[in-house]
This record gives C-alpha cells, sequence and structure tokens, in this order.
C-alpha cells in the first residue's frame, strides 16, 4: 500500500513539473525529458497527462506518425467566451484549447528532436499482409491464409481520350405547328370551319471562332410552308399562305475586334403553285419569283459572356439584286418589279441585315430579323419577329409577325393597305431542336 502511495507521488510531481514547463513557455517549448518520460513509463499508474486543468491521452506521448505538412503558429488558441453561456459551450472551448496544445506539443517535438522522428509517412515500412481465417469441417481446424489480389482482375489504367477540335458549330429547329376552328350550322355569329398548319425547317452551320478566330463563315438552310384550307374556294381545296425556301450565307475576314471584311449571299424561291381564290390564276410559283442577292460589305458580330444575346449586322454598300420570274406567261410580271416580256431584271444597290436572338427565359426565345435593300430608286424591306414559347422538349407555342415594306407595291381597292404589307400567326404545336453553339 506504502509503495503504490510512493509511485502516485513521484508520478505526481513529473506530471506537475510538465505542466509548469508549458504554463512558462506558452506551450512553445513543452517537451518531456527522458528522465521524465522513464518516471512515467514506469509508473503506469493513469492512461492520460494533465497539463493546465486538461486532460492529455498519454498516445500523444507515444511514437507519433507524421503524416502531413502544417504550418506553425506561435500562439496558442485563445479561449473566448464572449456572447455566449460558457456552462454550455465551454467543453468546446477546452477541446479547442486542447487541441492546439497537443498540435504544439508534437510540432515542437517535431523541430528538437529530428532525430527522433523515425516515423514519417513517406518512410513508412510495407504494410502489413491480410489474411483471412476459415473453418475446415473436415478436420475441425481453423486455416488462416493470405489474402492475394489477382493481377488479371486489375483493371488498367483508362487511356488518354483523344478530344478532337469542332471546327462547326451546328444548329436545328423543327416545328410543325397548328389552329383549328369549328363552327356548328346552326352556329349564331355563322362563320367557316378552318384547320391551318405551319411547318418551318432551320439548319443553320457556322465556324467555330474558338479555332478561327480571324475567320466568319455562316450558312442558313430554311424552309416555311404554311398551309390552310379554303371552304370559300370552290376550285382548290387549300391555300398557301406562305412558302419559303431560304439561304443564307456569310463570308467574312477579321477587320477589327469584332468587325469583318464580309460578303454575303442570299437567296429565296417559293417551290408550289399558289392561285387566286376561286380562279387558275397563278399568284406565285417555283423561281417566280426568284431572287439572289449579293453584297461586299462590313459585318459586325456579337454575344454576351452568358451567351443570351446574339447580335449580327451586315452592311453591304455594294450589292447586285436579281429577281426572277419563269412563269411569266401566267402571272404579271410588273408586280414584282420585271419589266413585261421579261423574266428577270438586275438591280445595283446597297443593303443591310440585321439579326438578333435573345433568350429571355430558360422557355422562352425571341429572333428579329431586319433586311433592306434599295437601288436608290425604290426601298425593299422586311422585318420579322419570333416569339417562341417553349412548353417542353416537344411542346411549344409560337407568335409569328412578319412587316413588309415595298415602294412598288400597287395600292389595294377598298383598303388602307398600300406599301406596308403585315402577316402574324399564332399557333401551337410540335417542336425539336438541337444546338452545339
Amino acid at each position: 500500500m506504502i509503495r503504490k502511495t510512493l509511485k502516485s507521488i513521484v508520478a505526481a510531481i513529473a506530471l506537475l513539473s510538465v505542466s509548469t514547463v508549458a504554463a512558462q513557455t506558452n506551450l512553445n517549448l513543452l517537451e518531456i525529458t527522458e528522465e521524465q518520460s522513464i518516471v512515467a513509463d514506469t509508473l503506469e499508474i493513469d492512461t492520460t497527462l494533465v497539463v493546465n486543468d486538461l486532460a492529455i491521452p498519454r498516445i500523444n506521448f507515444n511514437d507519433l506518425v507524421y503524416d502531413h505538412y502544417r504550418l506553425t503558429d506561435s500562439t496558442l488558441y485563445i479561449t473566448s467566451t464572449s456572447g455566449r453561456d460558457s456552462k454550455i459551450f465551454g467543453w468546446l472551448d477546452r477541446q479547442k484549447h486542447l487541441n492546439a496544445l497537443i498540435n504544439n506539443l508534437h510540432s515542437n517535438y517535431f523541430y528538437n528532436h529530428p532525430a527522433g522522428n523515425f516515423y514519417i509517412e513517406s518512410m513508412l515500412p510495407e504494410p502489413p499482409k491480410e489474411y483471412h481465417a476459415t473453418v475446415d469441417p473436415s478436420t475441425a481446424k481453423i486455416v488462416i491464409e493470405e489474402n492475394f489480389i489477382d493481377v488479371s482482375e486489375v483493371k488498367e489504367a483508362p487511356q488518354a481520350v483523344e478530344i478532337k477540335p469542332t471546327h462547326w458549330l451546328r444548329r436545328f429547329s423543327g416545328s410543325l405547328q397548328f389552329s383549328q376552328a369549328y363552327n356548328s350550322p346552326n352556329w349564331y355569329q355563322g362563320g367557316n370551319n378552318n384547320l391551318n398548319g405551319i411547318g418551318h425547317i432551320l439548319y443553320e452551320v457556322k465556324l467555330n471562332q474558338a479555332y478561327h478566330p480571324n475567320l466568319l463563315f455562316e450558312s442558313s438552310f430554311q424552309y416555311k410552308l404554311a398551309v390552310n384550307n379554303a371552304p370559300d374556294d370552290t376550285i382548290h381545296a387549300y391555300s398557301i399562305s406562305e412558302d419559303l425556301f431560304q439561304i443564307n450565307t456569310k463570308f467574312g475576314v477579321k477587320a477589327a475586334k469584332r468587325w469583318y471584311y464580309s460578303m454575303t449571299a442570299l437567296f429565296k424561291t417559293q417551290l408550289l403553285n399558289n392561285y387566286k381564290a376561286n380562279t387558275r390564276d397563278l399568284t406565285a410559283a417555283f423561281m417566280s419569283p426568284g431572287e439572289l442577292n449579293i453584297g461586299l460589305g462590313m459585318s459586325y458580330s456579337y454575344e454576351n459572356p452568358k451567351k443570351t444575346i446574339n447580335f449580327d449586322l451586315s452592311i453591304a454598300p455594294l450589292s447586285y439584286n436579281l429577281k426572277t420570274c419563269l412563269k411569266d406567261e401566267r402571272m404579271d410580271v410588273t408586280s414584282f418589279g420585271i419589266s413585261p416580256g421579261h423574266r428577270s431584271v438586275s438591280q445595283y444597290g446597297s443593303n443591310l441585315e440585321a439579326k438578333l436572338l435573345w433568350k429571355m427565359a430558360y422557355n422562352i426565345t425571341y429572333a428579329s430579323r431586319v433586311y433592306v435593300f434599295s437601288d436608290y430608286t425604290y426601298v425593299q424591306g422586311d422585318w420579322e419577329n419570333t416569339f417562341s414559347f417553349d412548353i417542353n422538349r416537344y411542346l411549344s407555342t409560337q407568335l409569328y409577325i412578319h412587316l413588309r415594306y415595298d415602294s412598288q407595291t400597287k395600292a389595294i381597292d377598298d383598303s388602307k393597305w398600300h406599301k406596308w404589307q403585315l402577316r402574324e400567326v399564332l399557333s401551337f404545336g410540335l417542336s425539336y431542336k438541337f444546338s452545339t453553339f
């Protein structure tokens, strides 16, 4: 009993000296001397050491393994209880203080006893082998075997994927829109049944300027067809309100930050025949009218960082415009600016084209196009506006407004419409699109 008490007193004196030295050196020079270590190892009466009323687990005084790098700080964590109840959060402050104490202890030993740092992760010996035990029922013995890794089952390192540059960016959109109305024969306001269908296909190709910053090349192909039934037409079951096949191409070489020396080309025509109501008189047909325009000038291109606004502008002070009407024997060619007895007319002037694509929201898009040509004797212009509301990936609603100006258009009897023309369509239907832009 006396011997046990004596060991306790000696151990307490050793621990007290450790505590006193740590308090005087702000814990930066905290060291366990060889004699104190011998006493502590000889008198194993507890598993913890107490420094500044903090119980430090004894494992922190064993051989240490340094497995990471740490920037040392000469100051300890300062306990602060301002603004909170020490009775509730006191344990948290003490734990932080204890962690700071242990970190300083390990760092001090690492720098002051470099020869005693045997266990650094990069210098550790080969890890021990793994074994598994099984019971052999025939002999009632436990068999211990080493775990081996079958090298053939280890997957080979993945091969690097070769990423090829994308020189061409593509965008496609297709839609099939409908509008329908039905009136019973006894509907009090009267009216006709009608069914309208609008199909639109647009395909665009663009040179990727990430790989070709000094070049500009864009080309688009589109076809739009709008058909509606004609209950008042005794000859034709349907009529065509819009039939447009159009190709636009632009090529440019960089001149300034967003400006390019450019050449633009436009070709458009109608593919199907269209007739006046209750007659067989043609109003439009393939290449009747047909139009080709080539211009030389400058182009401007801008896209905001968020890629929600895309603006393109082309100005061609030198422009050649060709109009054709191959069905001259069945149509009034003068309505297209062609002299009687001729099938085509060549014009020289200037043109301007501006395009805006604005993603107003994740499912709302506004597209606008302005095109103007003048040979300095007359002016022809188009302003197209399309609002697209995507309900989901395959359903959408579109509002299309097309305002056209032609200074050579003849006045319409019993109407105020003369040089200005307007077309508006609100439709709902199927849509599909993909893009690499």
